[in-house]
This record gives C-alpha cells, sequence and structure tokens, in this order.
C-alpha cells in the first residue's frame, strides 16, 4: 500500500516522502496515528503543493541534526552509579540516564528513543553508545561509568585491570575447549 509519511518514520523515510508499505502496518499504525496518509490522486496533488515547505523543514531538521553531532560526537559523559564488587553495578545504565547525562554535561537535547546501547552497560568502565540524532546523521558519545563514591578518574584504572582481564580470558577458554575436544576424540574403553 503506499502512503505519503506525514513525519520521520526511523528506517522508512521522512516527511513527505511516498512509500510502499504492507497494508497492516498502514491500516492498524500509520493511518489512524495520523504519521501517514493514503496516497490517493488528492493526496499527492496536495503533496507537490506543500513540498516547499516540507523542504525548508527538512534543511532546519539537518542544519539541527548537524550541529547536535558537532556538540556530541566522540565525548565522553560520566555517570556515577552504585558500583558493586568487581565493578558490577546494581542495574543498569538505561536510554534516559544517558540523555539525561548529555543534556547536563553536553548541553544538547536528544531522544531517548535515538540512543542505540551495543549491550547492557552493566558494569563500571567506558562504553560506547551510538545516538541516531536524525536520519544518517548519528554520533558516538562515550559513557564513563564509576563508583558514585569515587571520581571518573578512578575508573581509568579499574577500567585498564578489566581490559587485562578480558584479554587473558579468551585464552584460558581457549585451552579448556582444546581439553574438552581431546575428551571427545579419546575412544570409549568398552
Amino acid at each position: 500500500m503506499k502512503v505519503i509519511l506525514m513525519q520521520e518514520v526511523q528506517g522508512k523515510g521522512g516527511e513527505g516522502d511516498v512509500i510502499d508499505v504492507a497494508r497492516g502496518f498502514a491500516v492498524n499504525y500509520l493511518l489512524p496515528r495520523g504519521i501517514a496518509v493514503e496516497a490517493t490522486k488528492g493526496n499527492l496533488k496536495q503533496l507537490e503543493q506543500r513540498r516547499h515547505n516540507i523542504e525548508k523543514r527538512e534543511l532546519a531538521r539537518t542544519t539541527d541534526a548537524k550541529a547536535i553531532q558537532e556538540a556530541i560526537d566522540g565525548k565522553t559523559v560520566n555517570a556515577p552509579m552504585r558500583v558493586g564488587e568487581e565493578g558490577q553495578l546494581f542495574g543498569s545504565v538505561t536510554a534516559q540516564q544517558i540523555v539525561d547525562l548529555i543534556a547536563e554535561q553536553l548541553g544538547p537535547q536528544v531522544d531517548r528513543k535515538r540512543v542505540v546501547i551495543h549491550h547492557a552497560i552493566k558494569s563500571a568502565g567506558v562504553h560506547e553508545v551510538t545516538i541516531d540524532i536524525y536520519r544518517e546523521t548519528k554520533a558516538t558519545v562515550f559513557v564513563n561509568v564509576y563508583d558514585e563514591n569515587g571520581t571518573p578518574e578512578d575508573n581509568a584504572e579499574a577500567s585498564d585491570e578489566a581490559a587485562e582481564q578480558v584479554e587473558e580470558a579468551p585464552a584460558e577458554e581457549a585451552a579448556s575447549d582444546e581439553a574438552a575436544e581431546s575428551v571427545e576424540e579419546a575412544p570409549a574403553a568398552e
């Protein structure tokens, strides 16, 4: 079913785009929420008349996105959390907490739905997070998680130690895998 998007739909398109989607997606989600309208001859004609205004808004959104990208890309935000034994957190760092930290420490406001956490942040250390600001405009932010009773600098030493442990662990796992394989290869005594 062809529809005209009235606003950006992540992964589908932006305002004014005519896209083809599954009928159920259009009828049950896009149309009732006002996110899209059916691509009839009348609606397409109205779209052509509104095209200039849409392009101006798109330019403004892109410019704003680039400004946010420049302000936060490659920057680090400090996240003081309750950290237990061996650097494990009580809970995890959420997208909303990251948004709040960015606003507090770097300035720009970002939507929490745009935060892409590659893996659950459940340990102290520096974690990479991607922010999908607008369409193809993305930024990478580093979240420095440390004990709330310490300082962010204390975390650098703990992160180095954790990285060394992670590098040693694969060698130990490989040795245990080899031992398991040799046991499997040994003929069973009958």
